[in-house]
Formats: structure tokens, sequence, C-alpha cells
């Protein structure tokens, strides 16, 4: 579906056009035009393709989504596919923007996400100064957008973990936090998959050789890289963390086990005592001295009790009850 088609002159807007017009559009000089489509059906991406010459294989990876972030060159044409990430009913959900930048065109199809980029075009329609760069700042200000909307959700994975570190040693709490720490290192796990490709490929949009494209506007891809490079460091402290508070929540349970195994053990020694000491009584034989004495069976008791509290005082001072 078309969200919008505008060409623009030395950063400034000129017009909204229709699909039809584009190609008398680039013809004009110091003009660019600015196309968003939103789970664009085949025949809108095919009308896309004869209409800024884009590469089959680029336009099949935009059209069946699903595919790694990257930034990729087809002739004077970049590439770009990054992830957008929102959070809906406690899932991460994935979806996907394509990226086409020519020389004198823009072309952004997104699929699968609510995220739309309408303050994008806003904020650089208010900065002709840097909109003259053409196309090639306007791909930044869509790079940046995507990743500054990488920085709430590292934001949250960091307040969810501290909250199941805050409850970590709560007893009855472990299995509690094992899925919730699971379930952290499945969404940092999807958040790395969408950064750490695009950190290695935006590394080539600055320095060195650069696409023509991409070359006015070097120094802020430079700053998208460092952006992505803070967010990979805060993913991988946060995955380190949740790898440590697992160990820790494991050797919990191990403690909680082991500290129940010595109750069990102490309280049967007692009563392995007790049956011991009751078996010897019960064999009521004749030559017994106490057999027949009338304070035989209250002493046996008092010994067995006596036994048995002994035991009990001894595991207790121990702390094994």
């Amino acid at each position: 579906m078309l969200v919008n088609c505008v060409a623009y002159q030395e950063g400034q807007k000129l017009a909204d056009i229709p699909i039809a017009d584009i190609s008398d559009w680039l013809a004009k000089p110091g003009c660019f035009i600015w196309v968003a489509l939103r789970d664009a059906a085949p025949a809108e991406l095919a009308q896309m393709q004869e209409e800024f010459d884009l590469h089959p294989l680029a336009v099949e990876d935009a059209s069946r989504g699903h595919q790694r972030p990257k930034i990729e060159e087809y002739g004077d044409i970049v590439f770009v596919v990054m992830h957008l990430l929102e959070i809906q009913q406690d899932e991460v959900h994935v979806g996907e923007v394509a990226v086409f930048v020519g020389r004198n065109f823009v072309l952004s199809v997104r699929n699968g996400s609510q995220q739309n980029f309408m303050g994008v075009r806003e904020r650089c329609e208010r900065e002709p100064e840097l909109l003259k760069q053409g196309s090639g700042f306007v791909a930044y200000a869509l790079m940046d957008t995507v990743v500054d909307r990488y920085f709430p959700f590292v934001e949250a994975l960091e307040a969810d973990l501290e909250e199941v570190e805050d409850q970590i040693f709560e007893r009855g709490s472990a299995r509690w936090n094992i899925e919730r720490l699971y379930a952290l290192k499945h969404r940092s796990s999807t958040l790395r998959h969408a950064v750490v490709p695009l950190l290695e490929m935006v590394g080539k949009l600055h320095g060195g050789r650069v696409p023509a494209v991409c070359q006015a506007s070097q120094e802020y891809f430079r700053d998208v890289h460092d952006h992505l490079a803070r967010i990979n460091s805060a993913i991988d402290a946060v995955r380190d963390t949740i790898a440590t508070a697992i160990q820790v929540n494991l050797s919990l349970v191990t403690i909680e086990e082991s500290e129940v195994t010595k109750r069990l053990a102490a309280w049967a020694a007692i009563f392995a005592v007790s049956t011991a000491l009751a078996g010897i009584w019960g064999m009521n034989f004749e030559v017994m001295p106490e057999l027949k004495w009338a304070y035989g069976y209250p002493m046996a008791l008092g010994i067995i009790g006596f036994t048995a509290a002994y035991l009990y005082w001894r595991f207790r001072k121990r702390g094994w009850l």
C-alpha cells in the first residue's frame, strides 16, 4: 500500500505526486523522489522496479521478507534491510523495512510492523539544509530512527533484569526466575540479531570506500555506527548478567535441595537410633536384667527420648535442623 510519494528539490518539498509521474520527475535536474510503501503487494513492487530500475534480487528480498539485516550494493543503488522490533502482549514481534537508495530516489518498503516513519519525513522537511544532501541523508534519517528505537528495548531489558535480580534470593521463586531469565535471554537474542549484522555493515558507509549515494552523509552514518556499538555493548552486558543470574539461581536451587537432604538425613538418624533401641528391648529375652523391673519400661522410654533429644540438639547446633 502506498503511504506517500513526494518530490523534493534543493531540500524543499515540491509536491505529492502519483506513481505514474515518477519517471517524469526523476528526469528533472536536482530533483529526488521519496516513496514509502507498507505491506506492498507484488504488483506495487513490480511497478517500483520498473520506475526505479531496481535489481530483481533486491526486489525479491523486499517482497519475501524474513531477511537478515544487511546492506548491499546493486550498481549505484544501495539496498538496506533493517528489523523493526515491537513488544506485543509480552512477546517480541519482528517486522522489517527494506530501503532502496539511489542517486535521486529513496524507496522504503515496510512489512509486518505498526511502526511508521511519518516523523522522519517531517524532521527532514524541517531541515532543508540537510535534506539538500539528497537520498543519502534520507537513508541516514531512516536508519537513525530505526536504531534509536532499539534503545527503549535495551532499557526495558535492563529494567526487567534488575527486577529478577531483586527477587533471585527469595525462597520459592526459583522456577519463576528461571522462566523470566530465559524470556529475557530470548528477547536479548532477538535484539542482537537485529543489531550485530547492521553494525558490521554500517561501518562500510563511512571512511574508506563508500557508496556514491552515501558520500555526502558519511559523518551521519558514523553516528549511527556509534549508536549501534553502544547498543551492542549493552546487549553483551545484559546477556552476561543473564548467564550469571541463571548460574546463581541454579546454585541456590542446589543449596536448597542440599538443605532439605540434610534435614531428611538428620530426622532419619534420630528415628533410626530410636528404632534400634526399641528393637533391642522388644526382643523379650528372659535373662534381660530390666525385663522384670517395675521401672524398666519408663527407663527404656527415657533412654530413647534422651538419645533422640541429644541427636536433635547436635543436628540443630550444626545447622541441619
